[in-house]
């Protein structure tokens, strides 16, 4: 039989707030946190907002390293990655040491037992930004020991050093689905028994060089994102991290772990229709839903919310709705949906793992978030778009989908424990 998972602790930095709690809030206030970019120069484009997470100091999460030598997607990701073991209440050993009286000391895990895997499209790119415009002005040259930290897979090797874990460690490139495809790495490790925490998620610095992509594309939004919007302009590039703690739930439950929500599948598609434009039809959207479905031993009937990836440019939000379409049938119509882009803009590599937090929360709190900035429903969309005001609504089975260039496709299933 297979092991339930459960997810135990969450963690997040975004444009409207940072720590669940206070993330949570502005979420289900409808705040948007998107306005014009600070980073960088936004002068030579004709679009200049975004979303940027304020107020962050690496400093409150950093006990080991330096924050200093970190680029900003592995600040996020360490910063993120802390609230969430935090907040599990997790406390870790290697090996188990014993008392004076041979009795083991009090810990949850082992060390070697805790595996850590983040999702990112930009990892660290940052660093070569920055260097350029180094290079350009006849700055300093970059240390060499903070252009050791380009990598991405400093990312997780980061993590792993702050919190003093030693399990297995990967980054998945996998653009905008990598958070989602993240998470399931966790869920597979678990269930194989290979490892008995997962810290896992995404995130990404925003990125002049990521900016200049989708505008060049134009996929930007002139002012705000409306996903699902007869009017939808585009979608904005923004910055950010979500990380969720996975566990057995026998375990969870036995050392007394507040449970969030069940994990029960997810399923992984590429349809390789085009480098950067969605199937029209959403088959790779599809063939991932009906997956993860299938994984989580459910129909259906059985999804009460689907969390979309509803970008705000027309191409995705019209395949995405066909896709759903596809897969819910009659019901489709009658099932709530929101984006949550239509906030925090599009956090690229950190976007699924974010919204896997908000599925999480929604589930626990019984409140659907809205879809902020919807005036004009689309008849090629989705129809019950949660516009505006959060729902409360009890919801058991919670849906949630994410795309990537190159067809990419991500969807989890959890659900109220």
């Amino acid at each position: 039989m297979a092991r339930r998972i459960v997810i135990t602790g969450l963690g997040v930095l975004s444009p409207i707030g940072s720590g669940s709690s206070a993330f949570w809030q502005a979420l289900i206030a409808g705040t948007v946190g998107t306005g014009p970019i600070q980073a960088f120069d936004t002068s030579i484009f004709d679009v200049c907002n975004g979303g940027e997470v304020q107020d962050f100091d690496p400093a409150q999460y950093f006990h080991v390293l330096d924050p200093g030598m970190c680029p900003r997607t592995t600040q996020l990701a360490v910063a993120a990655a802390r609230m969430a073991v935090d907040d599990a209440g997790i406390a870790f050993s290697s090996p188990v040491p014993t008392d004076n009286d041979g009795e083991k000391a009090q810990s949850d895990y082992m060390l070697e037992r805790i595996g850590v895997c983040m999702g990112t499209t930009m990892g660290n790119v940052s660093v070569i930004e920055d260097e350029n415009d180094r290079r350009i002005q006849r700055g300093p040259a970059l240390e060499a020991a903070f252009a050791s930290h380009f990598s991405e897979t400093y990312i997780t090797a980061a993590i792993a050093q702050e919190l003093n874990v030693e399990g297995p460690c990967h980054v998945i490139p996998t653009a905008c689905a990598a958070g989602n495809y993240a998470i399931g790495w966790g869920m597979d490790m678990i269930q194989d028994g290979l490892i008995d925490v997962a810290i896992v998620g995404g995130a990404d610095a925003i990125s002049r060089g990521c900016f200049a992509v989708f505008h060049r594309l134009g996929g930007i939004a002139n002012e705000v994102c409306q996903p699902f919007d007869r009017n939808r302009t585009g979608m904005l590039v923004s910055e950010g991290a979500g990380v969720i703690v996975l566990e057995d739930y026998e375990k969870a439950v036995g050392r007394g772990a507040k449970i969030y929500a069940e994990l029960l599948g997810y399923g992984l598609a590429c349809d390789a229709h085009h480098p950067t434009a969605p199937h029209p039809e959403g088959l790779g959207a599809q063939s991932a839903m009906w997956r993860a479905l299938r994984e989580s031993g459910l129909e259906p009937e059985a999804v009460s919310y689907i969390s979309a990836h509803g970008t705000g440019t027309r191409a995705n939000d019209s395949s995405e709705s066909l896709a759903v379409r596809k897969v819910f049938g009659a019901r489709t119509d009658q099932l709530p949906v929101s984006s949550i882009k239509s906030m925090l803009g599009h956090t690229m590599g950190a976007a699924s793992a974010i919204e896997a937090v908000a599925c999480a929360l929604t589930i626990s709190s019984s409140v659907i978030p809205p879809t902020v900035n919807y005036r004009e429903s689309d008849p090629a969309c989705l129809q019950e778009v949660v516009a505006n005001r959060a729902r409360e609504c009890p919801v058991e089975v919670a849906l949630s989908n994410s795309f990537a260039f190159g067809g990419n496709i991500s969807t989890i299933v959890m659900k109220r424990v």
